[in-house]
């Protein structure tokens, strides 16, 4: 007995040995192993494969073992417009330091440049993507990381058009410090829990900057999100933490920085809303937390439909919006209190820094382009300050009980 376990305890030693001093794979023109998916398939598990500098006309390569590739500055893997370029069907793959271009596109089928299919541990950083459908898809994938990466498109329409990074029915993913640009929507999840989208730069994509859909406790903090079709879109899900995050500049006549519907058991902190259509759009969302947010020159600040419920709008800063706040229906037991009003005009005698007149963020007119939009080019003439100072004075249209109590004669740090 005693041999035996001598015998395997040498045998395992002999094993970790081989396996640390065992050659990465080359693959180059002049090399031995002259193709990505040669490399792939002539490996051993856990191998490392060096792809040196140059052109890989390839496809549909599969990596179904865990091996590491790491591209020597920046080899192009070029998937000539025949379909998906890399498959990964394994767990514990790294992919590091290519540039990927020419994605097939098709009606009927997702390509992407990099599909992750039911594989955990992964690890996609250093990636360049360019000339896409789909760029990077998780598909039943958990506990990887997407990490600084750059995706390119050239989205025109929609229908021909896929997703920057696309999460299917993945969790405890971590999608940070990569830069989406020119996609369908810039990052989308969908049935994706526990997923952390940190430090990320979306812009100018053709649809949504972010869009998720029943993805519940996930955390987006310090993201940019600009000059997007339509801002971001958060729909059916709950326990959603978002902090820190930069909305700015996604305009048109359906756009905003935010869409919440039927959001639930939300905290929506420091956040700062810039030179968009609408700052938050709601619909449908209840128990969420709005706090220490910025919102900026705005049409809308925070644009409010029906069936809202326990929410709570505290320490935000409202900075020269045409309307700070637009309110269709009921203000049940919502709460606006201690914010600051760049439009308010009372006064603070006792000079605690709190206003001794409450203040009513939603205006006459605000109420009267929601009902007929075409009356916005009176924005800035004297009707429109004539009659939301009449309804100032005696409330009729507006909910009267909407109000912030203790108004901020300072802004929020």
């Amino acid at each position: 007995m005693i041999r035996y376990q001598s015998l395997l305890i040498f045998t395992l030693v002999l094993m970790v040995t081989a396996n640390l001093w065992a050659k990465p794979i080359i693959i180059c023109d002049s090399c031995e192993v002259k193709s990505i998916s040669e490399g792939v398939k002539i490996a051993m598990e856990f191998d490392t494969l060096l792809v040196k500098k140059g052109t890989f006309k390839e496809h549909n390569i599969l990596i179904d073992k865990p091996l590491t590739l790491i591209g020597v500055d920046y080899p192009i893997i070029d998937g000539e417009e025949k379909g998906e370029i890399m498959r990964i069907v394994s767990d514990g793959v790294t992919i590091d330091g290519f540039f990927i271009i020419n994605v097939g596109t098709s009606y009927t089928t997702d390509y992407a440049a990099i599909r992750v299919v039911k594989s955990e541990n992964f690890l996609i950083q250093n990636v360049v993507l360019e000339k896409l459908f789909f760029g990077i898809y998780l598909e039943k994938s958990n506990y990887g990381k997407v990490y600084h990466n750059k995706i390119i498109g050239d989205a025109k329409d929609e229908y021909n058009s896929g997703n920057g990074i696309q999460l299917w029915y993945s969790h405890h993913v971590e999608v940070s410090n990569n830069i989406v640009q020119g996609a369908r929507d810039g990052i989308y999840l969908e049935f994706s829990d526990n997923i952390t989208i940190d430090n990320n730069k979306s812009t100018g994509n053709l649809r949504y900057g972010l869009h998720f859909m029943f993805s519940d406790d996930d955390v987006y903090t310090n993201n940019l999100f600009e000059n997007n079709g339509a801002g971001v879109a958060v729909m059916f899900s709950k326990g959603i933490i978002m902090k820190g995050n930069t909305f700015r500049k996604n305009w048109g006549t359906a756009s905003f920085g935010v869409l919440l519907k039927e959001i639930n058991d939300a905290k929506i902190i420091e956040n700062t809303f810039e030179e968009n259509t609408i700052g938050i759009h709601i619909e449908g969302s209840n128990r969420i937390e709005y706090k220490g947010n910025n919102f900026i020159n705005n049409g809308w600040g925070i644009k409010v439909l029906g069936a809202c419920y326990a929410n709570s709008f505290k320490g935000n800063n409202f900075l020269y919006n045409s309307f700070d706040i637009s309110y269709d229906g009921k203000l049940n037991d919502n709460v606006f209190d201690s914010n600051y009003w760049s439009d308010y005009t009372g006064y603070d005698l006792d000079k605690d820094g709190i206003g001794d007149v409450p203040y009513r963020p939603v205006k006459l007119f605000s109420y009267i382009v929601n009902k007929t939009p075409e009356s916005i080019v009176l924005l800035r003439s004297l009707f429109m300050d004539i009659i939301d100072f009449s309804e100032k004075v005696s409330p009729v249209f507006t909910p009267d009980n909407l109000l912030d109590a203790n108004p901020l004669m300072t802004k929020v740090k």
